[in-house]
């Protein structure tokens, strides 16, 4: 299966809901309206914090997050999404607040979306099918056993990793996934029980043997086909570009970056705080945030390595943004010589209607 061919029979998510609908002043106001009194418990015409709590998980559903608690690492960002309604403090958040804040998140997420479209594919078998009965798929899996060859390996684990190996592009989910291996793909290794071999794996057993699992997967994926949200990105400079093109843009992206710099007594700023404010203007320069992509962050660091921006020092504000500039330049030149590409796969586990109830506008 080719991805970019199969992206016009899915359901392509590019964000362009969440601008016609925060667009229209008539329909978000609306919209806004039926939030509100919905989380307005106490119908006093403020939001407290625990009231504020079922639309930041409805955010965080709507980016692709763990539920809260499910995933510490990922703990901070519906932290950082509740501090954006109520500035870090225990406010009250009145309508006029939450409705500008809603849109500036809304917004943000519909300029990545834009940015980097998320394709929803219904994964049936049919494609595991045509892979295994095609040209491609000895050549491919000849050469994935040669990789994997251990003596002391059974057959069960030659079979598992080579399906760890493949991915949607040849009709399989992702197998990383705990209800895809314990759903479809254990049941489909059940010929093939995790036991000691006599002797070590054979490349022609273990042919013979993934055909027959990856058939029986595919039969299983007819029965319960699979939705898989599927995206891919290129880092390539361009996005930094673009930024430092435009100079209102620019100026307003540093503005917000100074305002996340603490400064002392004297008006200066400490250099290790220059990832803290990159961090802030890395969705205007098209750039993942610090830790998302250890690919991006080699090049972040290897920067920050050549403008000595790790060593602490305080500097004025100036020279601060002098140096923001220098790594967001030598960040473009790296990916501009560099591209990196990434992809991911996520498997959807509700139905896309229902997965977030936060775009739901009330009936008419």
């Amino acid at each position: 299966m080719d991805v970019k061919k199969r992206m016009t029979g899915g359901e392509v998510l590019d964000g362009s809901d969440i601008m016609k609908l925060v667009g229209n002043e008539e329909v978000f106001g609306s919209f806004v309206d039926h939030k509100f009194q919905e989380l307005d418990n106490d119908h006093d015409g403020k939001l407290s914090v625990k009231e504020l709590q079922p639309v930041v998980a409805d955010l965080g559903s709507a980016l692709g997050l763990p539920a809260k608690g499910s995933a510490p690492e990922c703990d901070h960002i519906y932290s950082e999404v509740l501090n954006e309604f109520t500035h870090g403090k225990e406010e009250r958040v009145n309508k006029t607040e939450f409705k500008e804040v809603l849109s500036d998140i809304l917004l943000g997420m519909a300029a990545g979306l834009k940015r980097d479209p998320v394709v929803i594919l219904r994964i049936d078998g049919e494609d595991l099918k045509e892979f295994i009965n095609g040209p491609a798929f000895e050549t491919e899996m000849v050469g994935i056993f040669s990789q994997m060859e251990s003596p002391d390996a059974t057959l069960h684990e030659y079979i598992i990793k080579a399906l760890g190996k493949l991915k949607v592009d040849q009709g399989l989910p992702p197998t990383s996934d705990s209800w895809v291996m314990g759903q479809i793909v254990e049941p489909a290794l059940h010929p093939f029980p995790d036991q000691q071999n006599e002797k070590a794996v054979s490349q022609e057993t273990f042919m013979r043997a993934f055909k027959k699992v990856a058939e029986n997967i595919a039969e299983r994926l007819k029965e319960q086909p699979v939705i898989v949200a599927h995206s891919e990105n290129t880092f390539d400079g361009s996005g930094i570009r673009r930024l430092l093109a435009n100079k209102f843009e620019l100026e307003k992206a540093l503005h917000a970056a100074m305002e996340t710099v603490p400064r002392d007594r004297n008006g200066k700023m400490s250099k290790e705080y220059l990832r803290v404010a990159l961090d802030s203007m890395a969705p205007s320069a098209g750039l993942p945030p610090y830790g998302a992509l250890d690919e991006v962050d080699k090049v972040t660091n290897e920067v920050f390595k050549m403008v000595d921006a790790d060593d602490g020092k305080l500097v004025k504000e100036e020279e601060f943004k002098k140096l923001l500039m220098e790594i967001l330049g030598s960040i473009m030149l790296q990916l501009e010589g560099n591209p990196i590409s990434v992809s991911s796969n996520s498997v959807v586990h509700e139905p896309i209607a229902s997965a977030s109830s936060l775009l739901q506008t009330p009936s008419s």
